[in-house]
């Protein structure tokens, strides 16, 4: 069973509940400002799932007089916040673990904490596996977001867990803030990425280049069906993205002597296996003579 990006989205927000009780235990049993640092990352699980689960229902929404191409772009909002509050935390965790860093304390009860923190990681690595399935299936930006976001959790845990063991050895308690540090300077990369790629969407970003040539094979073979000296070709094509939307403008060259009736039923079977080619894909076809080139679009100039 194929779960839906809002079921998906509800379990994500259960399974940060949980892991900020499990993680919050291992922080408060051992001591550690690598695991409390670990566990306050959880709550910006918990709060960016929430908020991708309200953005994920705006986009779910049909079109209407003042959103004729849809609310799918709320999806973008989703990642961009998600990847606000990722650099919010980082900034939290430097502050505290720099005031550990100048002054030490000793871990303790490293037994529990540590199992704690594992098996709290695996359920988050379990969920992120799931969601960049489920990301790919929907072309959903919010479950990729949060997928990532997991996803650095868990090597965020894993780092964590290993420099704890080095402080256990080693004894040396600085280790911990230090390690704490750069699990906070890794957050602020992965949030910073979430931020450009959810302004990217924002900004009407062409189709990926993989799309784009599955576009351009399913127009050759359209054209190739067609008898020879045909003729038929296209230009002028333009793309964008939107959420789980895709759209593409193009103009579609015909002969002169063909009826309209005749162009148009072209054109509509044309539309057909364009969208059958590429799920979610919106055309809007411009039908041309061969002897007419578009005009050039003109550079606006401020």
């Amino acid at each position: 069973m194929t779960l839906t990006p809002k079921a998906l989205l509800r379990i994500s927000v259960a399974v940060a509940l949980v892991t900020i009780v499990l993680k919050g235990l291992a922080g408060y049993m051992t001591n550690s400002m690598g695991l409390i640092s670990d566990a306050m990352e959880s709550f910006v699980n918990l709060a960016s799932a929430m908020f991708a689960l309200a953005m994920v229902t705006i986009a779910e929404r049909p079109a209407d007089d003042d959103h004729p191409y849809g609310h799918h772009k709320a999806e973008y909002f989703s990642s961009g916040f998600e990847g606000i509050l990722i650099v919010g935390a980082a900034v939290a965790i430097l502050w505290v673990s720099v005031q550990r860093l100048l002054s030490p304390e000793p871990l303790e009860q490293l037994g529990w904490g540590l199992a704690l923190s594992v098996f709290s990681s695996g359920l988050n690595a379990a969920l992120a596996v799931v969601l960049f399935r489920a990301a790919r299936l929907h072309r959903s930006i919010a479950l990729e977001a949060d997928g990532r976001h997991l996803m650095t959790d868990v090597w965020t845990s894993a780092a964590v867990v290993v420099g704890i063991v080095a402080v256990h050895f080693s004894g040396w308690l600085w280790l911990d803030p230090l390690l704490a540090i750069g699990v906070a300077l890794n957050i602020v990369r992965e949030g910073v990425k979430l931020v450009w790629r959810s302004s990217q969407g924002l900004m009407d970003e062409a189709l990926d280049p993989e799309t784009l040539a599955t576009v351009q094979a399913t127009l050759d073979a359209f054209a190739a069906r067609l008898p020879a000296g045909t003729g038929l070709r296209f230009d002028d094509m333009v793309t964008r993205r939107a959420g789980q939307r895709r759209f593409a403008d193009l103009h579609m060259h015909v002969p002169g002597e063909w009826t309209l009736q005749h162009a148009a039923a072209m054109r509509d079977e044309l539309e057909l296996a364009l969208m059958d080619a590429v799920p979610g894909l919106r055309v809007t076809i411009q039908l041309l003579p061969l002897t007419m080139e578009a005009r050039a679009t003109q550079t606006e100039q401020p």
